[in-house]
């Protein structure tokens, strides 16, 4: 549950970008992440992917896609969101 916090994050970031374009509905986001730790703790892309899932589940992006690919550095970037 250490990743929970940042997935929130990012999900409350891919609604804010979907919102200033116009998007009623995220079908797919792409992030990027790098080497993150929380709690002392790296957060894994799969974990990451499992809980923005969950966090989706309802609203305007239930059903969402999420790829997370693995990058060096120390942070996230959300690369993409497409939607209708």
């Amino acid at each position: 549950m250490h990743d929970f916090h940042l997935a929130d994050v990012i999900y409350k970031t891919i609604i804010d970008h979907a919102s200033k374009n116009n998007l009623k509905e995220v079908t797919r986001a792409v992030i990027e992440l790098g080497s993150i730790v929380e709690h002392g703790e790296e957060i894994l892309p799969e974990n990451l992917k499992f809980n923005i899932k969950m966090l989706a589940e309802s609203g305007p992006a239930a059903g969402l896609d999420v790829v997370v690919n693995k990058t060096v550095g120390e942070d996230w970037i959300l690369r993409e969101i497409e939607g209708n």
